[in-house]
């Protein structure tokens, strides 16, 4: 813990320094040397945060939803308190203890440029009827989530969170009547971000509420995020008595939102601006100010003249 402490010290440090430098003079050019150290620092940072996790494999009671998970072959699991943490440390976002863990692929580090998780949460609404599925105008509730994200902006602004747009599908939602599992994927783009943030949702029915997957990545990873949907549904099994088709209409409360409703979101409510993940990671190590923006142009250029995506 002393040797993190040390390291985090160091780097800020290091960042006040520069920071200053550059405020002196806006034409300052750091030296290779410098620009390397920086970069060195930060890659020592974030395998250190990467090391201080405990992931877990095999099969995992949930805290709440009344399932557990079997974790996929070639993945890891990341308790509540981990992930919450990862969630709002270092990737920015507002604290939601709705989060109940994460999986993770094996190969890929948290803090990768192609890093790419599913976020696990349960919400308890009750039975979620789905006749309306087969009703939905997607196309419709496409331009009314766009339109309603952009109104959304000025309140997130004014809650010190950066403005945030709703590109599109980037998956066009689609209902799996015999599994009772509902799939669809937004293109988003986040303030300050160069790639396009993809969050892939995945809604699994249950007899007393719904288990959300969302899925955290660069719009570049679609593909192999999609290749690992099936892996991941497959992860979550009801305990005994509390799946969907054990719904009892006498005994068990009915949800008030819909098919299309889970697809809507929260989004509609101010409380859903924020309910979007994104990995703002490289902001908050590099530097809040202009300084981390700076040294990661810099590092680009000197890598190659071909734009890269920072997601």
């Amino acid at each position: 813990m002393v040797k993190y402490l040390l390291l985090i010290t160091s780097i800020v440090l290091t960042f006040i320094s520069f920071t200053q430098d550059v405020n002196e003079n806006a034409e300052t050019e750091l030296s290779e040397s410098e620009i390397q150290a920086i970069i060195d620092s930060n890659e020592i940072y974030y395998q250190e945060i990467e090391e201080s996790f405990n992931y877990q494999t095999g099969i995992i009671e949930l805290p709440t939803g009344n399932a557990k998970l079997n974790i996929p072959k070639g993945f890891h699991f990341l308790d509540q308190e981990q992930s919450i943490s990862l969630l709002t440390e270092y990737w920015g976002n507002p604290e939601d203890q709705s989060v109940l863990g994460l999986i993770k692929p094996i190969d890929v580090a948290l803090f990768d440029e192609n890093s790419w998780v599913f976020i696990i949460s349960f919400d308890e609404m009750g039975y979620v009827e789905d006749d309306d599925a087969a009703d939905i105008d997607y196309d419709e509730l496409e331009q009314d989530l766009i339109q309603e994200t952009n109104e959304g902006n000025q309140f997130r602004i004014s809650q010190g969170y950066g403005s945030m747009e709703f590109l599109g599908w980037a998956e066009a939602p689609y209902y799996d009547q015999n599994k009772k599992v509902l799939h669809w994927a937004k293109e988003m783009h986040f303030e300050d971000q160069e790639e396009n943030t993809l969050n892939y949702n995945l809604r699994i029915l249950g007899r007393k509420g719904v288990f959300m997957f969302n899925a955290v990545a660069g719009i570049s990873e679609l593909e192999v995020v999609n290749n690992n949907v099936d892996a991941v549904l497959g992860s979550i099994e009801f305990n005994e008595g509390y799946s969907y088709f054990d719904f009892d209409p006498d005994m068990d409360d009915v949800a008030a939102w819909s098919i299309g409703g889970l697809v809507a979101g929260k989004v509609l409510a101010k409380v859903g601006f924020f309910a979007l993940i994104v990995k703002f990671w490289k902001l908050i190590v590099l530097g809040i100010a202009g300084i981390g923006s700076f040294i990661w142009k810099r590092k680009k250029s000197n890598k190659d003249s071909t734009p890269r995506a920072i997601e």
